[in-house]
């Protein structure tokens, strides 16, 4: 068995009767060269082959009586493969409104915890013959990061696959007594005392290490830096309100886009920046396009959340979270589509700064100190007492993950894009998440169905941003 990590556990806590806890990406293939045709069968036969490599994929979670404790992953005796992965046809031929349609409905349904906490389902009836695959994980299994690594298990590099070691036969481990595990968690609540002493010094000495994070909301809240003369801003300030920083639906709408890596390094060599940069400008002036229809524009910028992987090499291969977050300002009160990256660059260089003040270690202890049954408490007062939404940290969640740059097979169906899908929760109702593949930047958009209905409008804002950027770059 394996205990979760605080963090781990925390994405337990963020569920509720809105808000799911799992993140999922769609694969969108292309079977024309397959050596066997894709159908349910196939693909039950080649995920049940690599089960082996990836053991959560056959534990469950076994929560600590009385939540005294972080849950454990354990084998789960009556693991039933087909459970888990299903079929749904589209009418044909399907389009990709039809596609999102369904994945938005599929995305939205939350994961059963008596089982193992994912779920594939390949999609038939596309247009052109293509058929896609959608995968569901829990967040408290898999980060960006090792829910890449876990593609790179199911992925293979040619149609016919690759030798896989000899798989040995599935023979669960008995679970814990409930009794062995009160006395384990009994044990580690004996050195709470101790690891709170050892948790506030080392607090107390990182301290002048955030003020930077600090000193800026300060500042807003007590109304400095305001009026004339005062210089654009590229630290944060205090979360605007905006339309999709609202309480959540259990409702859900999905949008996919992609565009091309080499335009968005066109546009990074043109104006010195970073792709990153390049995207947190495209999504800014999308922002804005989108707020401006709305009239819901705010006149300050909005604060984007950016997760960081922290995953170093030992940790390579691992499942679970290992990963911090930068927050940075988004100025999607600017008109200019220049004059916005170039706040986004600044923006970004500060935020990088600051969160490397952060140690590595300092989220885990304090994420692993509270037991669960506390951090549940906590979890729903905020969400019960509007926390979330009415004072939200941040706007916008912008993640960017690596993918494979060489060309990838799934059952022998050829990849043609991968889209990911985040979370929303009350107060973050958008969340933007892109994934490289193959010289182009898949960019995979959830919210809330009620917050963001017409969220297919903001995609197409992402790739009218960066033809503006290219209009721009060529023109230097």
């Amino acid at each position: 068995m394996q205990q979760l990590t605080g963090l781990d556990a925390a994405f337990l806590a963020l569920e509720t009767t809105n808000s799911t806890g799992h993140v999922g990406g769609v694969c969108l293939l292309d079977p024309s060269d397959a050596p066997r045709p894709l159908d349910l069968a196939l693909l039950t036969e080649v995920l049940g082959q690599r089960l082996p490599l990836v053991p959560v994929m056959r534990r469950k979670l076994l929560e600590v009586p009385l939540g005294l404790d972080q849950p454990y992953w354990v084998d789960d005796p009556e693991f039933d493969i087909e459970y888990h992965i299903r079929e749904v046809a589209l009418p044909s031929p399907g389009s990709q409104a039809q596609l999102t349609e369904q994945l938005a409905r599929l995305h939205a349904r939350p994961l059963d915890r008596r089982r193992p906490l994912w779920e594939t389902y390949l999609i038939t009836g596309l247009a052109d013959g293509l058929v896609a695959v959608y995968t569901k994980v829990h967040h408290a299994a898999i980060d960006g990061v090792s829910g890449a690594e876990l593609l790179t298990v199911l992925l293979d590099l040619k149609p016919e696959g690759r030798k896989l070691p000899p798989a040995k036969e599935f023979v669960p481990a008995k679970p814990p007594n409930p009794l062995a595990l009160v006395a384990r968690a009994a044990a580690r609540l004996a050195w709470r005392p101790v690891q709170t002493v050892q948790l506030a010094g080392e607090f107390v000495r990182k301290v002048p290490t955030l003020a930077p994070l600090v000193s800026p909301l300060v500042g807003e809240m007590l109304g400095l830096n305001r009026g004339d003369g005062s210089v654009i801003p590229t630290t944060l300030g205090i979360a605007p309100s905006t339309p999709f920083n609202k309480k959540i639906t259990p409702h859900r709408r999905v949008a996919f886009r992609s565009v091309s890596l080499a335009d968005v390094k066109t546009v990074k060599n043109a104006f010195g920046t970073s792709v990153n940069d390049v995207v947190m400008g495209m999504c800014a002036g999308a922002l804005r396009h989108w707020l401006s229809d709305h009239d819901a524009l705010p006149a300050s910028p909005l604060n984007a959340m950016i997760p960081v992987s922290v995953r170093d090499q030992a940790a390579k291969g691992a499942m679970g979270n290992r990963v911090s977050a930068m927050l940075a300002a988004l100025p999607t009160h600017l008109d200019d589509p220049e004059q916005r990256l170039a706040v986004v660059h600044e923006a970004t260089k500060i935020a990088k700064a600051q969160q490397a003040t952060i140690p590595q270690g300092l989220v885990d202890d304090i994420s692993d100190f509270a037991p669960p049954a506390l951090t549940a408490r906590v979890a729903r007062v905020a969400f019960a007492t509007g926390m979330m939404h009415r004072l939200p940290p941040f706007n916008i969640c912008i993640s960017n993950v690596p993918g494979p740059n060489v060309p990838v097979y799934l059952a022998g169906a050829r990849m043609l894009a991968q889209y990911p899908m985040s979370v929303i929760l009350d107060g973050q109702g958008l969340n933007i998440t892109l994934v490289g593949y193959l010289g182009e930047l898949h960019f995979g958009l959830v919210a809330c169905r009620e917050l963001v209905p017409d969220i297919d409008t903001l995609a197409t804002y992402l790739v009218d941003e960066l033809n503006l950027l290219l209009k721009a770059a060529a023109a230097r």
